[in-house]
This record gives structure tokens, C-alpha cells and sequence, in this order.
């Protein structure tokens, strides 16, 4: 399995497309798309699915063009179904210049859903508090967090449809992974498990 990381200039969220073999997964697709294509044409990649970890803005705003470009079915937590196409939920009405709309998700995720690699899965673990239907996935010895958990932060639950105190069962629900988990975060640097449970406050 191959994890490339793209950075948006737009708030900084990070998009991940997860390789192997022929078949790839993008993981919250960003505005500046046509890098992300370019990659995925030079592994000959055929693109399986476009994951939205959750339904805001930054993390939604290149599924469109995206699913022009390759026609891949995109896929969101039933909690988060109406942020794709409602500019106040995703926020883009009230941070954006250009309200987003998103191509309706072809599949509704759900805690334990898979999405299917190659030979192997990401599994979808429901962690809302960021949002109704935040989610991570977990792959053999990676999670992509979404907004949930940061690099020594974690997501802010004070925007439309966010639950402190869901997010802090959340939180608990991720302490129990194994130790050396890869961390890859909707915003920010990656790290494991082992670091944040050491040094991030919000998981003490």
C-alpha cells in the first residue's frame, strides 16, 4: 500500500490517495485536482471510490471536478449525506467565496463499512463530534482521521451538527488501536498513536 499526501492552499486540508496495485481510494479530495490526477495517471491507477471523511467544505470542494475527471462513485457517512449538497451545512456559504455543491454520494457509509483495495480493506470507524458523520478509516496499520484527531489537537465540535461530548467518546474509541497506528490527518503532519497518547492533551 502507497499513501501520497496532497496540501491544499485552501485551509490547509490534506487529501490522500492510497495505492496498490492497480487501484487507488482518494481520500478527501482538494480544489487543486489536477496534480492529484497527474499522479494517478502515472500509477495507472483506476480510482475505486472518493471518501469524504466528513461534510465540510475543505474536504468536499474537489469532489466535483474529480468526479468529472475519472468517474469514481463518492462515498460520505450517512450522518454527513446533506453537507454535500447544502452550502450551510459544509460551511462554504459561510467561509467561502464560492458556495460548493457536491455530486450526490453513490454509497452511505456506515461504522464497519469497507472499501476495498487490492488485496486489502479500509475499514470505516464512525467518530462523530467533529461533525454527525465524521469518520476514520483504518487500513493495516493506518488511520486517516479526518478532522477527528491532529497531530497534538484535536477537531473543533462548535460548528453546525458538532457534539463535544461525542467527540470525546470518539477519542476514546481511538485510544484503543494499537500503539504504532500511522496517523494521517485531514489537516496537518502525520504521527502514531504512541506520540499523541504521549503528548496530546486531549487524549489524556
Amino acid at each position: 500500500m502507497e499513501i501520497r499526501t496532497f496540501t491544499s492552499g485552501f485551509l490547509g486540508a490534506n487529501c490522500y490517495v492510497v495505492v496498490e496495485q492497480n487501484t487507488a481510494i482518494v481520500i478527501d479530495p482538494i480544489v487543486e485536482g489536477e496534480a492529484l490526477l497527474a499522479y494517478l495517471q502515472s500509477k495507472q491507477a483506476t480510482v475505486a471510490a472518493i471518501i469524504n471523511t466528513h461534510g465540510h467544505v475543505d474536504h468536499i470542494a474537489g469532489n466535483q471536478w474529480l468526479h468529472e475527471q475519472i468517474g469514481a462513485p463518492i462515498q460520505i457517512h450517512q450522518g454527513d449525506e446533506h453537507y454535500l449538497t447544502d452550502p450551510n451545512w459544509n460551511l462554504s456559504a459561510l467561509i467561502s467565496e464560492h458556495q460548493i455543491v457536491s455530486p450526490k454520494a453513490a454509497r452511505l457509509l456506515q461504522d464497519g463499512s469497507q472499501i476495498k483495495l487490492a488485496d486489502s480493506f479500509l475499514t470505516v470507524i464512525h467518530t462523530p463530534g467533529h461533525s454527525p458523520g465524521s469518520i476514520c478509516l483504518l487500513g493495516p496499520g493506518v488511520l486517516f482521521t479526518g478532522d477527528t484527531l491532529f497531530q497534538s489537537s484535536i477537531g473543533r465540535s462548535d460548528f453546525p451538527g458538532g457534539d463535544s461530548a461525542a467527540l470525546r467518546t470518539s477519542l476514546q474509541r481511538l485510544k484503543q488501536l494499537p500503539m504504532d497506528t500511522v496517523i494521517y490527518p485531514g489537516h496537518g503532519s502525520k504521527t502514531t498513536l504512541e506520540q499523541e497518547l504521549n503528548h496530546n492533551p486531549f487524549l489524556r
